[in-house]
């Protein structure tokens, strides 16, 4: 049964919209990016006081113009995906209804705006418009990644907690008061700032004992830095393939691979 007319305009919208092989998609999502752009830098220059006392109304204005904009076009991609709640739940749906929001609610919450610099999290889209996919599969991949190493990365964080914490103890038992280590929470503090190589040097140890174990704790920092990096490599790994910026006509998700028949996250046709 052939698509009516109504039907095939929709298509036609989803794919300018939501893919970016064709022509009319790639300027679609190159005009978005300049909009997001822009807008990223005017809550930026809002932020200046100087800026903010001379050009306060025509930031605002900007702003509202972008907002609906924005608005406007997070409405649209609800209208054209065959499933708009499975879009509106996935990750660039959450981040584009969150774009928006702080605007509206910055009429009752005044000082939200600033919230809006999460624009630039849909910066993530450029990864799709030059098909570098395959690399950053559009920040989903690392998601995927750190959710798959949760277990590790728990595991790694409470070792790292549980040495601050005896290094902590241990630095106040050595040094003590006197030696600007006050409580164990600032000795917990100066091992965490140790252990990771920061560094701040506004509590440093005077006596041997207690510079001998800053050295062995900044060096232990130094063996186990690239442990975390290691897990997510492994967990990255596993999630590697030949994608293609395809996006699913249901809840608009990319990251297939190139003969794939229905969609990785809700299990739809991709045609």
């Amino acid at each position: 049964m052939p698509e009516s007319p109504r039907s095939d305009r929709r298509e036609r919208w989803r794919e300018i919209i939501f893919e970016a092989e064709t022509p009319a998609g790639r300027r679609f999502d190159i005009a978005l990016l300049w909009l997001i752009g822009l807008s990223v830098v005017c809550v930026m220059l809002e932020s200046v006081p100087a800026v903010r006392r001379d050009y306060a109304e025509p930031l605002l204005a900007a702003e509202w113009a972008f907002t609906i904009l924005f608005t406007a076009e997070y409405i649209l991609r609800l209208c054209v995906v065959r499933h708009p709640l499975r879009y509106a739940r996935s990750f660039y749906g959450i981040i584009d209804l969150l774009s928006v929001l702080p605007t509206y609610l910055m009429m009752f919450f005044p000082g939200t705006q600033a919230l809006l610099v999460i624009r630039v999290l849909r910066m993530l889209r450029m990864f799709r418009v030059f098909k570098m996919v395959r690399h950053v599969n559009g920040a989903e991949m690392l998601v995927r990644a750190l959710y798959g190493a949760r277990a590790k990365i728990t595991v790694f964080f409470s070792f790292m907690l549980a040495i601050s914490l005896v290094s902590g103890t241990l630095m106040y038992l050595i040094e003590g008061p006197q030696g600007g280590f006050s409580s164990i929470p600032t000795g917990v503090y100066w091992a965490v700032v140790t252990i990771t190589t920061l560094g701040f040097g506004d509590i440093t140890p005077v006596t041997p004992l207690g510079r001998l174990l800053t050295s062995v704790l900044a060096l232990t920092g130094y063996a186990v830095i690239a442990v975390p990096t290691g897990i997510l490599t492994s967990e990255l790994s596993k999630l590697e393939g030949d994608d293609t910026s395809d996006a699913c006509p249901s809840c608009g998700v990319h990251g297939h691979l190139p003969d794939a028949r229905f969609c990785r996250r809700c299990g739809a046709p991709m045609s």
